[in-house]
């Protein structure tokens, strides 16, 4: 049998600690604006390559 090694522990960081810590509706809240922001930049990817 082969055992592979445990990953290391890294420290806690901000984004881990508020995905663990933050309430339903502050993720949700978040995650509203992080989405927001990924449409806009897709659609100006989009556009961008259809001007071409």
């Amino acid at each position: 049998m082969f055992f592979t090694p445990k990953p290391k522990k890294v420290a806690s960081t901000r984004f881990s600690e508020f995905i663990r810590n933050a309430s339903s509706a502050e993720k949700k809240k978040v995650y509203k604006v992080v989405l927001a922001r990924a449409t806009e930049r897709q659609q100006r990817v989009l556009k961008e390559a259809a001007a071409k």
